[in-house]
């Protein structure tokens, strides 16, 4: 059974806008009212943090270059901002299987297929959610799902400022570091659209056929 879905390119938005709109589609998609959801965005720089989240692992109290924002989703706390391409799937795992874990999973595949278009070799890491490049992160994920419907998602680091991570211990992971394409690539990172159009596709084979 084919699944139609919808790509919605927010651009640039603000983090608690987008997370409102995310509400209110998966509220739709929860009584039918609309198919599944692809949404991509880039938020101003912000720090978020998971229902898990110790407030310990914000290292920086008060700064003004970035907001701070308590979310419902999975995981702890993470950083977003420019160059860093945030996606965030509104589907019905009903139509697929329901399992966050083979959800989470199939969000990694869709990363790590993207960035081996790009000759990045990246990995999972036993025990940790979140995409690898050796020993440092370059993708994050966190999730929430009401009666199997999905929001919130991934985050992908295409040409960030590292530098926001020296503020928090991120996804609560003191072991290892945070990268980016950039960082790996130098002068030869592409551009947000063209990761964009490479996540659209993967994500179309992914979960546009519905169950097996």
């Amino acid at each position: 059974m084919a699944i139609s879905y919808n790509i919605l390119d927010l651009g640039k938005a603000d983090y608690t806008e987008t997370w409102e709109i995310q509400k209110e589609l998966q509220a739709k998609r929860i009584s039918g009212q609309i198919d599944d959801q692809l949404l991509l965005v880039e938020h101003p720089p912000v720090y978020t943090l998971g229902k898990n989240a110790p407030i310990e692992d914000l290292l920086i109290k008060d700064n003004d270059d970035i907001s701070i924002i308590q979310t419902d989703r999975g995981g702890k706390i993470t950083f977003h901002g420019p160059g860093q391409l945030v996606g965030y799937p509104i589907i019905d795992l009903n139509n697929y299987k329901r399992s966050i874990s083979w959800y989470m999973r199939e969000l990694e595949q869709l990363i790590i297929n993207v960035l081996l278009d790009y000759n990045i070799n990246s990995q999972r890491k036993k025990g940790l959610t979140g995409i690898w490049v050796k020993d440092k992160k370059i993708a994050a994920l966190g999730v929430r799902i009401s009666r199997w419907v999905t929001m919130h998602g991934f985050s992908l680091n295409i040409n960030p400022d590292l530098s926001y991570y020296e503020g928090i211990v991120p996804c609560g992971i003191t072991d290892f570091g945070v990268t980016s394409m950039a960082e790996i690539l130098e002068k030869k990172c592409p551009k947000i659209s063209d990761i964009k159009l490479k996540i659209i596709d993967y994500f179309s084979s992914q979960f546009s056929g519905g169950k097996n």
